[in-house]
Parts: structure tokens; C-alpha cells; sequence
């Protein structure tokens, strides 16, 4: 697959239901992903700021199908609640049947991270639909060098748990590639027969792209991961690199 393929080819999310998780660009990746695809849906199993300038429109609703059906406006918004400053996501069985009812792809947010760039799962996440056909952990490759704290990542704790690292050392490549591939980490809840894509955001420089590089080397060892992606994902040709 070459560099300059497009974003929902890399992830193929053309079709079922891909998810996001990790940190330092999911919500960004789902709204490229939209931007690509002539008829999708974007939603969420977790919290999610409201997002109505990457959609056609967005609809709280208990009844997604209902919403779904009913429809001329693409992409679609589809939200359970408005509590504010965040709307709340559906369970992810209401995801599951929702994807057994309707022939449209569906991009669910399924975990938080509070704008970090590095994050590891605490026991409640992340909250994946059985139905996921592609699930895509993702990571910034700025958090490289970065001290570990809650500045830059979310739940340091858990990440030192996977790495190994003590709260205040610095992150290393390994680490990076360490928790996209961790079973408690990017590979956390994956369901069995889900295509899994790494994603590593923010490659923003040439040496931040050769960074990614190594990092992606390391994940693409994985038996697990179908490719890394890399990305700048503000960016109106988001694939800067394919790994495989």
C-alpha cells in the first residue's frame, strides 16, 4: 500500500465498524476518516466533545437505527445524550446492534484521553463493541522524549506498569511501541478476528517521521498488527508513511 493512499484505505474503514483508542488523535482521525467516506457515521462508546463542524448533522437519540434510517445528511452524528460540555456515547452493544441492522460504516470513539498523547487503558477500558472489524490504537509520536507524568499521558501509572518506567523518567521509542502492542494496552479488549492498525500522529518533522519510523518498526514485529500508519492528521493528505 503506498504513502499517498488515502486514510481510510490505510485503516479500511471503508466498511463494519472501526474503533479508536489511545491517545493523541482519535478524534481527529474519525473526523478524516468521515471527511473521506461519501456516507458514514461517527460515534462513540465513551465522552465525546461535541463535533457538529465535522458532520452534516448531529442527533441525540436513543434509537440509532431509527435516526439512521431517517436520514438524507452524511456523515452522521449519532449521540444517547447532551450532558453539557460533552455529549455520552451508547454502550457498545447498542454499536453491535446497530452494525447488525445497517450497511454503513461506523467510526466509534471507544476511549478517552484527555488531549494527552501517550495513554494506557485503566480496568473500565477501553469499551470496544464485539462488532469491531478494525480497531486502530494510536499514539503521538511527540510524546518521544517526554518525561512520564500527566502533562503528557494519560494514566501514567498504568503506562509504567506496562513499560517498566518509573514516573519522571523520559519515553523512550520502545516505550511507545510497548504500549500500542501490550495486551494491556493498544491490543486491550481487541475482539478475535478485528484487524488491528497502529497509528502514530503529529509526525509533523522530518525527525518526529523518522522517529515514527522506529517506532513503527518495532510495532510492525507484532503478530497481531496488520500495518502501522503514520500521520499529520490536520493535515489535508493525512498519510505521510505505511508500514508493513
Amino acid at each position: 500500500m503506498p504513502p499517498s493512499a488515502p486514510l481510510v484505505d490505510t485503516l479500511e474503514a471503508d466498511r463494519g465498524v472501526t474503533c479508536v483508542v489511545g491517545a493523541g488523535g482519535k478524534k481527529s482521525t474519525l473526523y478524516a476518516l468521515a471527511n473521506q467516506l461519501e456516507r458514514a457515521v461517527v460515534t462513540a462508546t465513551v465522552r465525546i466533545p461535541p463535533f457538529e463542524e465535522h458532520v452534516s448533522t448531529v442527533r441525540i437519540t436513543d434509537s440509532p437505527q431509527d435516526a439512521l434510517e431517517r436520514t438524507e445528511d452524511w456523515p452522521l452524528g449519532l449521540v444517547a445524550a447532551d450532558e453539557g460540555d460533552r455529549y455520552r456515547g451508547y454502550e457498545p452493544s447498542v454499536i453491535d446492534d446497530l452494525a447488525a441492522q445497517v450497511d454503513v460504516p461506523i467510526l466509534v470513539k471507544a476511549d478517552g484521553a484527555r488531549t494527552r498523547w501517550l495513554k494506557a487503558p485503566d480496568e473500565r477500558e477501553p469499551q470496544l463493541p464485539t462488532s469491531a472489524t478494525t480497531v486502530v490504537p494510536i499514539a503521538s509520536v511527540r510524546a518521544v522524549g517526554e518525561v512520564l507524568d500527566d502533562r503528557v499521558v494519560h494514566r501514567p501509572e498504568e503506562v509504567a506498569a506496562i513499560t517498566g518506567l518509573e514516573i519522571g523518567e523520559h519515553i523512550s521509542v520502545e516505550d511507545v511501541a510497548t504500549i500500542l502492542t501490550s495486551p494491556g494496552g493498544g491490543l486491550k479488549r481487541v475482539p478475535d478476528g478485528a484487524t488491528v492498525i497502529p497509528l502514530l500522529n503529529m509526525a509533523d518533522t522530518p525527525d518526529l517521521v523518522a522517529t515514527a519510523r522506529e517506532i513503527g518498526d518495532l510495532v510492525c514485529q507484532h503478530e497481531a498488527v496488520s500495518r502501522v500508519v503514520i500521520t499529520r492528521l490536520l493535515e489535508e493528505e493525512p498519510v505521510i508513511d505505511v508500514l508493513e
